[in-house]
């Protein structure tokens, strides 16, 4: 299958991706939500390392596959998934903040 490459923004920064031909659309639909996702963190305020950020989306769009996979509803039924999100990322950051050293390097 042949190859080729896509530039995307994540973040405001750019990357070059390689995509098996006829998946650039998937593939640009995937980094939207990633984007998405790690613009909502840093919009957030308390986290700026775009590693932690990352880390943090990868978590939470994991999880989000992982309960959709389960046919688990993201949230319980009343309750906004983007009410909850606030407090869902403080404890993700908690857990982060846990696992790493002062200087930002896994203990």
């Amino acid at each position: 299958m042949s190859s080729a490459t896509l530039e995307v923004t994540i973040m405001g920064q750019s990357y070059v991706l390689a995509c098996p031909e006829g998946e650039q659309d998937a593939l640009r639909e995937a980094v939207a939500e990633v984007d998405r996702e790690m613009c909502s963190i840093r919009d957030l305020g308390k986290i700026r390392a775009r590693e932690r950020i990352a880390v943090l989306a990868a978590l939470n769009l994991a999880h989000a596959k992982r309960l959709a996979a389960a046919g688990v509803p993201a949230s319980a039924p009343g309750e906004s998934a983007v009410a909850d999100l606030p407090v869902r990322l403080r404890q993700l950051q908690q857990k982060l903040d846990a696992a790493l050293d002062s200087d930002g390097q896994l203990l």
